[in-house]
């Protein structure tokens, strides 16, 4: 992402967040099925809003459904939805209707799409999934008192000073110091390079960490390249300074999509390193057209694993599986815990449906510092008064195109 290995990274994935989407006949049969089944959900919500003792919350969010980010922000719309319908369908005294609005990774749209579930009449917020919209809507959502607990976006500048805007992920900080801890304790190199975007806060945000951390641990940094979203198509010179340097690890700070270039450009010119990233490159195995055995031995920290045994995780990946005719990544299994941990801290402080969202914000920022949550991203999850989580991260290798757990 270590002082401690429990105060960590993100994954947050979190962040600016740049990845294909395609479409197929059965994404359409899915996506028909699972807004079904939502509208089923709201409508039952809806008639049982009346009921004695059902306070029934309008809960929103923005999110990239469209464009080159729509992988994450579909994923975080799909796992919110299902925590939603589960607590619906329980019945409970605490129920939600759930509106997204497409916020195409575009701060300024990112802005429109508050505004408009504002005028929904939204009570809280799921905030925004990738850093540079959430820095935005943040800002909106601190003035006019609205609670935001963003199930991605990273960056320390959507919390700071913003008493009412927690994150669900991992700070961008926790994860370089927990990815050079990690790196280090396993001993899994002795000579490091990294490869990150300099124009992106996400992943430079976690190499400056990593970089301070792998000082004090002692893991020699051999080069230290660096790339924009404008050329982030060849990587072929910080290969070969790495190479060349005798790097036999290869720490990647990105995305999925520039790293999935990476992986085929080092295996072109036979440089195998082994290579490390952070729960930003979680995805990389659901990207189409990618080679999946280029992966192959890829090592990260993720706070989530759909191939864990637990009860827990299995049901939301079987319903998952389902809906959307995908394995979920880390994203939807954040955003399903925000959902659930939205509903601890309603209960823990007595909260109605009939509060102003403003009466609503000073109860989450009263409730949240006191909650301790098990979910599918960790057990014991905790939150300061400054929005940090508190969570433990997960090492993942990748074999036979999956994620296995490395302890």
């Amino acid at each position: 992402m270590k002082k401690s290995m429990s105060v960590l990274l993100a994954a947050a994935m979190c962040s600016a967040m740049l990845a294909g989407c395609g479409s197929t006949a059965a994404d359409t049969a899915a996506d028909a099925s699972a807004e079904t089944t939502a509208a089923a959900a709201t409508e039952a919500a809806d008639s049982s809003a009346s009921a004695e003792g059902v306070n029934v919350f309008k809960i929103g969010g923005t999110s990239p459904l469209t464009g080159a980010a729509a992988i994450y922000g579909n994923a975080v719309k799909n796992g919110a939805q299902i925590a939603v319908d589960e607590i619906n369908e329980a019945g409970g005294s605490v129920q939600f209707e759930l509106k997204y609005e497409d916020d195409e990774n575009d701060p300024e749209k990112a802005v429109s799409a508050y505004n408009a579930l504002k005028d929904w009449g939204m009570q809280i917020s799921l905030a925004s999934v990738t850093t540079k919209p959430c820095e935005a809507t943040s800002t909106e959502h601190f003035a006019d008192r609205i609670f935001g607990l963003t199930p991605s976006a990273s960056s320390t500048a959507i919390t700071e000073g913003k008493d009412n805007v927690f994150q669900m992920c991992f700070a961008d900080p926790n994860q370089g110091l927990a990815s050079a801890d990690y790196i280090a304790d396993q001993k899994l190199g002795t000579k490091v390079a990294v490869i990150y975007r300099n124009d992106d806060v996400y992943s430079s945000g976690v190499y400056e960490k990593f970089k301070t951390e792998a000082d004090v641990k002692g893991l020699e940094i051999v080069s230290a390249t660096t790339f924009t979203d404008a050329s982030s198509n060849d990587f072929s010179v910080q290969l070969t300074e790495a190479k060349n340097a005798g790097a036999d690890l290869l720490f990647l700070p990105i995305y999925y999509q520039p790293a999935s270039l990476i992986l085929k450009q080092a295996k072109d010119m036979g440089y195998e390193p082994t290579f490390f990233g952070v729960d930003g490159m979680d995805g990389i195995l659901t990207l189409e057209g990618f080679d999946t055995s280029l992966a192959e031995g890829v090592m990260l920290l993720t706070p989530f694993n759909a191939d864990a045994t637990d009860e827990k995780t299995q049901s939301f990946v079987t319903k998952y599986q389902e809906l959307y005719g995908d394995v979920p990544n880390q994203f939807a299994a954040d955003a399903y815990d925000c959902v659930y941990a939205y509903k601890a801290a309603l209960e823990a402080s007595g909260a109605t449906a009939d509060m102003s969202a403003e009466e609503l914000c000073d109860k989450m920022i009263e409730a949240f510092p006191t909650l301790t949550y098990d979910g599918l991203t960790g057990t014991g999850i905790t939150w300061d008064s400054t929005g940090a989580v508190s969570k433990t991260p997960k090492g993942m290798v990748i074999k036979n195109g999956a994620y296995v757990g490395m302890e």
